[in-house]
């Protein structure tokens, strides 16, 4: 079986560190990463600055649902560009519709699609808090995965988390400019700002919640015995 992942810049593959200007640190999204996570293949057709409505336009989602075969995944992970164009792409409007239609075309292949809400961007308020920088895209996502009975996978949530947990500077290593900085290396000043793009540690994080996530939607271990009935039989 083959997991697809069809998304924006969040989910790509690496740009071998050509936006830093260091081979050492790539800006990548968390596709990349899910490789070795996963003993399934994973075809990562996922590109920067995509929309719902450009993956289609230029070709990107014909290329998916051509490689898609009865049982396969497909995980959809759009909203970081849509906002941007709220007449064409609002959130319960274009954004949604075309969500809708993929899931739709997926299981028509006989394939399973799975919803992912955006990743967060890392943008602290000056008092430490992490600001919310979607809007009501998340919310869309989780309301069209219940109504169509999509799996979902909650990655607005876990990055919230993930950047809170480690906080404002520690968190910083997950992004290009971050990680240039702890190497004492020369950080270019159209990465300085940048917290939404990931290099390989922040990947490999969001890469690692997507895995144990599939696992538990696939019920792998469902059926292994609770561990404390292990414990009660040993006495």
């Amino acid at each position: 079986m083959t997991i697809h992942l069809a998304g924006d810049s969040t989910v790509a593959p690496t740009d071998h560190g050509a936006t830093s200007g260091h081979p050492e640190i790539p800006l990548l999204g968390w596709g990349d990463e899910l490789v070795p996570l996963v003993a399934d293949d994973v075809h990562n057709a996922a590109i920067g600055g995509a929309t719902t409505k450009s993956f289609r336009d230029e070709g990107h989602w014909a290329r998916v649902i051509g490689a898609v075969r009865p049982g396969d995944t497909v995980i959809i992970q759009f909203g970081h560009n849509d906002q941007k164009e709220p007449d064409e792409l609002a959130a319960d409007g274009g954004y949604r519709r075309r969500l809708d239609e993929f899931v739709t075309e997926v299981r028509a292949l006989g394939a399973r699609p799975v919803l992912a809400t955006s990743v967060e961007r890392r943008w602290f308020a000056d008092d430490g808090s992490l600001r919310w920088s979607h809007g009501a895209y998340p919310a869309t996502v989780r309301a069209l995965a219940a109504e169509r009975d999509v799996p979902l996978i909650e990655l607005t949530v876990f990055t919230r988390w993930l950047y809170t947990w480690l906080g404002v500077e520690a968190s910083a290593a997950l992004f290009p400019h971050g990680a240039a900085a702890a190497a004492g290396l020369e950080v270019p000043d159209a990465m300085r700002q940048d917290n939404t793009h990931f290099t390989t540690a922040g990947a490999r994080y969001v890469a690692q919640y997507v895995a144990e996530a599939l696992v538990s939607l696939d019920g792998v271990h469902d059926a292994e015995t609770p561990v404390g009935l292990e414990i009660a039989a040993r006495g």
